[in-house]
C-alpha cells in the first residue's frame, strides 16, 4: 500500500535530523486572538492574517475552528470578532464579575457615570467588566481589553500590590509626562504606589485624549488584593472625596463576599 502524502505546506525533515520547532496549535491561536483589540473589534481575514503572522490559509483553518467553539464569531459580511464562549472558560474573571456586578451597579447609580473592574494580567490591567452611563463621556478601554498600569486608576491600585519585580519593571520602562498631571517620571510613580498602598485608594487625572478623573480602590480575597474598581469621570465634574467614599465602600462588599465564599462550608448539624 503507498505512503500517505504529505501535505504540501508541511516541510520534509532532512535525513537524521529533526525539524525545527514551530508555534503549536494553541500558540497560533492564541495569536489570531491577540490580533483583537480596542481599535479592532472586527477584523477581515487578510487582517486577521497580518495581524497575528498567520498565513492566510492557517488563519482561515484556526478560525474557523474557533468559530465552531464560541471563540470567535462570524459577521454576516465575513469579518470575525472575538466571541462570547470565552467567557465560559475564564472563572477567574467571570466569577468575579458575578460577585462584583451587584456592588458596581450600587456604584454606577450614585456616579451614573463609568465603573470598571480590572484584574492584573503580567505586566498588563484586564478589564472584567464596565457599567457606562448612556450620555456619559467616552472612554478607551472595552471589556477584554488590556489597561496600562502606570496611567490609570485600577492600574495603579493593581501596580501597587504587584510583586516587587512587576513593580520595578514597571517603574524602569516609565515615561517621563505618561501621566502628566499626576506625576513626571519614575521617583513620582514609586512616590504614588507608596501612597497608594498606605491610603488604600488611587486617584488620578489626565487631559489626554480627554480631561478624565478617576477614583480606584483595592478588591481583596483571602491571598490578598485580586481586581481594582474605579469610577471614572469628567475632571469637571469629579468630586474626589464622594468618589473615593463610594469606591472605596462598592471594593471592601465585592471584597467581604469574595471572602465570604472562600470559608469552609459549615458542617451538617
Amino acid at each position: 500500500m503507498p505512503a500517505p502524502s504529505r501535505p504540501a505546506d508541511v516541510p520534509v525533515p532532512a535525513p537524521g535530523r529533526r525539524p525545527p520547532p514551530g508555534p503549536g496549535v494553541v500558540e497560533r491561536a492564541f495569536a489570531l486572538l491577540r490580533a483583537f483589540d480596542a481599535e479592532h473589534r472586527t477584523l477581515a481575514l487578510s487582517d486577521l492574517a497580518r495581524r497575528s503572522g498567520t498565513p492566510r490559509s492557517s488563519a482561515l483553518r484556526l478560525a474557523r475552528s474557533l468559530v465552531d467553539v464560541g471563540a470567535l464569531e462570524r459577521l454576516d459580511d465575513g469579518r470575525f470578532t472575538v466571541g462570547l464562549g470565552l467567557l465560559e472558560v475564564a472563572p477567574r474573571g467571570h466569577g468575579l464579575r458575578e460577585v462584583a456586578l451587584p456592588f458596581m451597579e450600587d456604584l454606577f447609580h450614585v456616579t451614573r457615570q463609568h465603573v470598571l473592574l480590572a484584574v492584573r494580567d503580567g505586566t498588563d490591567a484586564l478589564l472584567v467588566e464596565r457599567l457606562s452611563a448612556h450620555d456619559a463621556d467616552a472612554v478607551r478601554y472595552r471589556v477584554g481589553g488590556r489597561i496600562p498600569l502606570a496611567t490609570t486608576g485600577v492600574g495603579l491600585v493593581l501596580l501597587a500590590h504587584a510583586p516587587h519585580d512587576v513593580q520595578e519593571d514597571a517603574v524602569g520602562r516609565f515615561a517621563s509626562g505618561d501621566r502628566q498631571e499626576a506625576f513626571d517620571g519614575p521617583q513620582d510613580l514609586r512616590r504614588m504606589l507608596a501612597e497608594v498602598r498606605r491610603g488604600g485608594f488611587a486617584v488620578g487625572r489626565t487631559g489626554q485624549p480627554w480631561a478624565r478623573s478617576t477614583a480606584a480602590a483595592p478588591v481583596r480575597g483571602p491571598d490578598g488584593v485580586v481586581a481594582a474598581l474605579s469610577v471614572v469621570t469628567p475632571s469637571d465634574a469629579f468630586d474626589p472625596v464622594g468618589s473615593v467614599a463610594a469606591v472605596r465602600a462598592a471594593a471592601r462588599g465585592v471584597s467581604r463576599e469574595l471572602c465570604q465564599e472562600a470559608l469552609p462550608a459549615s458542617p451538617a448539624s
